[in-house]
């Protein structure tokens, strides 16, 4: 729940996809670990099964996944729940990122890192964070795929095949606990 890399200084209208490409290509770039179902299977990407639909609410109504591609969907969604959840919260925290801002881009650009590292001493500081206690009693989150395609990572088949092992692996052993 902390930031571990900020990019501010783009629109909100621009796609997912050309923010990471220009994230990417910096000197000190963002190295993604995993991605969302808009990224392709690339070194250092590993998107959740497309097609496969898997939503959190279904697990939680007791609904258990029966293939290690919704089992695999499912964790990634839980994954991106997490991302999401950390983003409602600085919101939360800080009113000044929810409306339109009329400062110049450059003080906006200060106010956002300002916000994320501020966050970030909060989360490592407070035993419990007011800003997430708020936020669970006022927000509900529901994350949808997004569908921008990124340009710049190449798909690998290597990659692809590393996802499926690592997706009947983490299948075998959650049934395996489940007995």
């Amino acid at each position: 729940m902390e930031f571990i890399f900020v990019l501010s200084g783009w629109e909100g209208s621009v796609s997912d996809s050309r923010v990471l490409r220009d994230a990417l290509s910096r000197p000190n770039g963002l190295k993604v670990p995993t991605v969302d179902a808009g990224y392709t299977n690339g070194e250092g990407f590993i998107a959740p099964y497309r097609g496969i639909r898997y939503h959190l609410s279904e697990w939680k109504d007791g609904c258990a996944p029966t293939t290690y591609q919704k089992y695999f969907n499912m964790k990634h969604a839980s994954a991106r729940n997490i991302i999401e959840r950390c983003f409602g919260v600085l919101k939360m925290r800080w009113a000044i990122l929810k409306s339109p801002s009329f400062y110049p881009i450059a003080t906006q650009i200060k106010i956002i890192t300002a916000c994320c590292l501020i966050h970030n001493l909060i989360r490592r500081e407070m035993t419990l964070d007011p800003g997430e206690i708020e936020y669970d009693r006022v927000e509900d989150v529901d994350i949808s795929a997004d569908e921008d395609i990124i340009g710049s990572i190449a798909s690998l088949s290597q990659w692809t095949n590393w996802r499926d092992e690592l997706a009947k692996q983490m299948f075998d052993e959650w049934r395996g606990r489940r007995g």
